[in-house]
């Protein structure tokens, strides 16, 4: 896919402030510190819970490992859950909670961490998701996940599983609030830790690559920043026309963080999709 991304009418001519604004999701939630905790604190009494099958190594860097949830079925379907925090902060440990919504239809879940910018560039990190799915293809069933996998992921996440659902192990993916386009990150506060190539950009972008003809479900939640939601409506709209299938799926009322409750709940919107994409 060679169609450059439009950007947001004028961006070449916006300040800096409000270009760095336009992707600030944690300054822009008034209460996202509040959220991230909540979270952080089910996700600490879930994983203490499920045990059995943490800190697994797919490679040899320090957060190159998985956190598994098998369910009572090894073949039923997989939700791997990418996090995000726009490739540099955060770690899979705390949104072990996503995991629910996957456990309660009796899939199997896991989650991978992956090296933070600026410690690996974008291109690594994207090279340890696709390695980290070629050891659950190979090693999961060990553990008792054999199933169809299905690639969620949520901001960075979204970004790190529409690429992932390229890998011949995935079955379909659910893209939550995720960057679809990476010029415009390169034009922001993020870019300092990140150090985005052209080659990156081009190569990276979900946008730009050969459409996958697997199934992705496009999700964001409407109170959203403007350019988030653009993103989401433009990536589906460019694989609509390349009659790739899948849904545009936003969750009213939405914010950044919010959103990730429809998939960690047991009959949340985005649960019931991912499910969707496998009949």
């Amino acid at each position: 896919m060679t169609t450059p991304f439009p950007l947001a009418e004028g961006w070449s001519g916006w300040p800096q402030k409000a270009r760095d604004d336009a992707y600030n999701n944690t300054g822009m939630v008034a209460d996202s510190a509040q959220q991230v905790a909540a979270r952080n604190t089910l996700s600490a009494a879930f994983r203490a819970a499920h045990a059995e099958h943490l800190d697994l190594a797919y490679g040899t860097a320090e957060r190159e490992k998985w956190d598994l949830f098998p369910g009572v079925d090894p073949t039923a379907p997989c939700m791997v859950f990418i996090h995000g925090g726009y490739w540099q902060r955060n770690r899979r440990e705390d949104f072990a909670i996503l995991a629910q919504g996957a456990k309660a239809m009796g899939w199997s879940a896991a989650l991978p961490g992956y090296t933070l910018a600026p410690d690996a560039s974008l291109t690594t990190i994207a090279w340890q998701i696709s390695r980290a799915l070629d050891w659950l293809a190979t090693d999961g069933p060990a553990h008792g996940i054999a199933g169809p996998i299905v690639v969620t992921g949520w901001s960075a996440g979204g970004h790190l599983a529409a690429l992932a659902a390229e890998h011949p192990s995935v079955t379909a993916a659910v893209a939550m609030s995720g960057v679809f386009e990476l010029g415009p990150i390169r034009d922001t506060y993020l870019d300092e830790k990140l150090r985005l190539t052209e080659a990156e950009i081009a190569d990276l972008s979900p946008i730009r690559r050969p459409v996958v003809g697997k199934p992705i479900a496009i999700a964001y939640g409407g109170a959203e920043l403007p350019e988030l939601r653009r993103q989401s409506r433009v990536f589906h709209r460019v694989r609509a026309e390349a009659q790739a299938p899948g849904p545009l799926i936003p969750i009213p009322g939405a914010d950044h963080f919010r959103v990730l409750e429809s998939l960690w709940n047991v009959d949340g919107a985005l649960t019931r999709a991912a499910a969707e994409l496998l009949k």
